[in-house]
């Protein structure tokens, strides 16, 4: 990850789009909470889904891990834009945090700090937002949870902050005071300083006290905003030995470190509880303090200091140490100023040991990053690895990445490197507060660890393997499910992509020969989807690669002259021909077998988009600012069809398999065309789609039982409401499938369903990996208005059993899922089920039924499409509502006069 990771189309989309919703005045809060669990009001029925992720474990930078420093296991990450996570020790796992996090508000996926009070360790916050410039088009936000993630509200700031941006494993920028866990402290970047809010995280204000907002910026000179940016106030600790609590109540800490992006003023203290600042005098210049651990136990506060901002340079650095006392700074570094060629970063003290203390060369590429530890407060070091004689290394460790064996990139270095590497961009480094020999440290691509620390400092080896179950980070480019062979190919950025033979197992080897950088397009054929072809990012090149085993193994290609960058590619539906259109100034070529020679096409403009008719070999189309193109032989020459379609923001189209000719396309900008159109004359004609008021990405699975067309899904609004959508009627009504708990910021890449298996759809995130969701449907169609439901009659009593079960609740709200079992010996042809609610409950939106309320009492009855019930069958639904005072479960419920008994 050597550059932003920000998708081209998600750039264009913020600048276009204006996502995000306009944040509070300065200082106010949310009126209300952003529960994560709340479902939107549909514009259908929604379909019930289960969500998990494909497998990859990892894939993203992940600059920060957070202990919780009074509870044992208690544990959380952050990553630069695919949210937050929380330690699960029974099963070894993180869990996602921020799902809920929707379309709008897509810039909160970018997480710049974690704090986990100690005083009250339910309680976690995070500081939201991806980017300062205007590829974020919103604020920034404090999050705040009191049951340790699972819902959260929300505090706007009045200015951005950004996951994502230089600077970004420097920290922790948000820190709560351990004796009044009311006063929290943000540190800014861009010039808006240090922030402090006194009411747990609900309302923010500046601290106008702190005068030094930090000046230090990567590049003055980037007119994007990116490096030009001003990294601001990067790290706030408190002296927990200067406050305690008194009869009265809380006594605020009084004494603060706080770390300033300013060469030749890093480090201020205030003595007296925020009140007044000082530059800590005698402190070192000329470098940025990455990070300052204080070590209340020997009363030492250290500093990692590098000469710029990171993750990725770095080419000098210093350690220090100051002891708090006496005011005297010690340089402790553990290589010589002049024998760095990196900066210091990642910083830890061991709780259990004072004067234990571990720093990574985090910038330090090649060979491989470096681990430095100190048991006498850095009086000696020693390292993760020595040279014993050059190029040979002598490691302390042993690396395990069997759980997670894409780790060695397929590589076989020449030594000193080595396969899988102890690491890069290693700014996130923690020793567990209650067992010294649990350490994490953070990279580039995964979370390391070990549980043998202590091994090291007796000179014997010790274990580091991945510890990143759960936590998926990369950021999908394109998706495809062929008809046979693997369910799922992938294209990712940074780690290139994998073939998924289990979507619950971690591939073996992202794709290889060549490795792109990043994959920005893929293809199979059709009628052969055993051949596949790639492109994508490669300093150098090539820049596309084919398969003939279903991606199992890849060879390179020739490329044209003038190529920079993958752009999109096309598979002929019998795999003889491709269409490439690759970044650059070489535009569209065409080429026979497997891009040997290419020709290049006439009748259409670079950069176009291209696919291929997935039913004739000859048929390719494009598509480029407002205009539609085809060719019919093989896509050599292309001419213009229709007009009029989105000029402006991003526009996806798809060709559907089996059907020649026939065109969806997806695309938009709001102040623009925005929708999805159909074409079934092979794009001589587009007719736009009702009711879709914008579409992002277009998708085909398995047709719906007793439906001939296929599944149509698509990452949309419909109806006014942001979604995944599904249609299994050739896109004349649409379902959501997901619901407000699974949103995952932008899902705008890309989309497709799984042509063996009805209902499964893949879903692109930005920094969540990929999404698949299945459903417990089994019927077709997705029904609509009132549902279709009949009266099933009078059963007798006895005749229904009834599961209603709570799933989720948050304050004023829940979601409860129902099953309806016919227990009698006849097959019921409808149904409707009463209930009432005993303490005053109101049903919000429901799903696979259609809800109907007077008072206390309830009913809901059949969709259209699961009201015929066999004798012994079931049929289920679910719903969101209202609460006040207590929620509990009906007592009684009744199916056509009779009640049911209890599942």
């Amino acid at each position: 990850m050597r550059r932003p990771r920000l998708l081209a189309g998600l750039a264009g989309l913020a600048l276009t789009a204006g996502l995000l919703a306009g944040a509070l005045p300065a200082g106010a809060a949310e009126p209300a909470a952003a529960p994560a669990a709340a479902p939107a009001v549909a514009p259908a029925a929604a379909a019930s889904y289960t969500w998990k992720n494909v497998r990859v474990d990892g894939g993203g930078f992940v600059p920060g891990l957070v202990f919780n420093r009074t509870e044992k296991n208690l544990l959380y990450a952050r990553t630069d834009i695919g949210g937050a996570y929380r330690w699960d020790q029974a099963d070894s796992a993180w869990v996602p945090l921020l799902d809920h996090i929707g379309w709008d508000d897509w810039g909160h996926t970018g997480v710049v700090s974690l704090a986990s009070d100690t005083a009250d360790p339910d309680r976690v916050y995070a500081a939201v937002g991806t980017y300062t410039n205007d590829w974020d088009p919103g604020n920034g936000a404090v999050l705040r949870s009191a049951d340790r993630g699972a819902t959260w509200q929300r505090a706007d700031l009045p200015f951005k902050i950004g996951g994502n941006m230089p600077g970004r494993g420097m920290g922790e920028r948000l820190a709560v005071d351990p004796h009044d866990n009311r006063i929290l402290y943000l540190g800014a970047p861009s010039g808006n300083g240090l922030w402090r809010s006194t009411d747990s995280g609900a309302t923010w204000a500046k601290v106008t006290s702190f005068t030094n907002p930090g000046d230090y910026r990567q590049d003055p000179t980037d007119t994007s905003g990116y490096n030009s940016d001003r990294q601001g106030i990067v790290w706030v600790t408190f002296d927990e030995s200067t406050g305690s609590g008194t009869g009265s109540g809380p006594a605020a800490t009084k004494t603060i470190y706080v770390g300033v992006g300013d060469k030749e003023n890093a480090v201020y203290r205030s003595t007296d509880a925020g009140a007044t600042w000082t530059r800590l005098a005698g402190q070192p210049t000329g470098y940025l303090a990455h990070k300052g651990v204080l070590d209340a136990g020997n009363g030492y506060l250290y500093l990692a200091y590098s000469d710029t901002a990171g993750p990725y340079d770095g080419g000098k650095g210093k350690v220090y140490r100051y002891a708090t006392a006496t005011g005297e700074w010690k340089d402790i570094s553990p290589v010589a100023e002049a024998d760095t060629y990196h900066g210091f970063s990642g910083l830890t003290v061991d709780r259990q040991h004072p004067g234990t203390v571990m720093v990574s060369a985090y910038s330090s590429w090649w060979p491989d990053t470096q681990l430095f530890r100190t048991t006498d407060s850095g009086t000696t070091w020693t390292r993760a690895w020595d040279y014993s004689s050059y190029p040979n290394r002598s490691n302390r460790y042993t690396m395990d990445v069997s759980s997670v064996p894409w780790l060695t990139w397929g590589g076989n270095p020449t030594p000193p490197e080595q396969a899988p590497k102890l690491g890069w961009m290693t700014e996130a480094l923690e020793i567990d507060p209650f067992d010294s020999d649990r350490m994490l440290y953070g990279t580039g691509a995964t979370v390391y660890g070990t549980t043998e620390l202590t091994r090291w400092d007796a000179d014997t080896n010790f274990t580091i393997r991945p510890m990143v179950k759960g936590l998926e980070e990369t950021a999908v480019l394109d998706l495809v499910s062929p008809p046979s062979g693997a369910p799922l190919i992938s294209a990712l950025g940074d780690v290139g992509g994998f073939r998924h033979t289990d979507l619950g197992a971690v591939p073996p080897m992202m794709f290889t020969a060549p490795n792109f950088t990043s994959t920005t397009s893929l293809d199979y054929a059709e009628t052969k989807p055993d051949v596949l072809v790639r492109s994508g990012h490669l300093d150098g090149g090539p820049r596309v690669a084919f398969s003939t085993d279903n991606g199992a193994h890849w060879f390179a290609g020739q490329e044209p002259a003038g190529v920079t960058g993958g752009g999109t590619v096309a598979a002929a539906a019998d795999g003889g021909r491709f269409v490439w259109s690759p970044e650059g100034t070489a535009g569209v070529h065409a080429a026979t077998g497997y891009g040997t020679s290419w020709t290049p096409a006439a009748g259409i403009p670079a950069g176009a988009t291209v696919e291929s008719d997935r039913v004739d070999p000859k048929t390719f189309y494009g598509f480029h600012g407002g205009t539609f193109y085809a060719s019919a032989d093989g896509g050599l020459t292309f001419t213009a069809k229709a007009t009029g379609l989105p000029a402006k923001g991003n526009v996806r189209f798809k060709a559907v398999p089996g059907k020649k000719g026939d065109i969806w396309l997806a695309g938009g900008a709001p102040d623009a065309a925005y929708g999805l159109w159909h074409s079934t004359d092979g794009g001589a004609t587009f007719a736009k789609v009702p009711g879709v008021d914008q579409a992002d990405a277009i998708g085909f699975g398995k047709a719906a039982p007793n439906a001939s067309y296929p599944a149509l899904y698509s990452s949309a609004k419909v109806g006014g409401v942001r979604g995944v959508f599904r249609s299994t009627d050739a896109g004349a009504t649409w379902v959501r499938v997901n619901d407000d708990a699974h949103q995952w910021g932008w899902t705008g890449a890309t989309i497709t369903g799984d042509p063996r298996v009805y209902g499964r759809v893949y879903v692109a995130t930005n920094g969540r990996g990929i999404i698949y969701g299945d459903t417990s449907e089994t019927g077709g169609g997705d029904g609509g208005g009132d549902g279709g439901g009949t009266d099933p009659g009078t059963p007798p009593a006895g005749a229904c059993k009834v599961a209603y079960k709570i799933t989720n609740q948050w304050q004023g709200g829940f979601q409860a899922d129902v099953t309806v079992t016919n227990t009698s010996t006849t097959a019921w042809t409808g149904w409707t089920l009463g209930w009432t609610f005993p303490a005053g409950q109101t049903v919000g939106q429901m799903w696979n039924a259609t809800p109907a309320q007077t008072g206390s009492a309830v009913t809901a009855t059949n969709a259209g499409w699961n009201g015929a019930v066999a004798a012994g069958g079931s049929a289920s639904f679910g719903f969101t509502g209202g609460w006040t005072g207590s929620n509990p479960v009906p007592a009684v419920f009744t199916l056509g006069g009779a009640t049911c008994s209890a599942a």
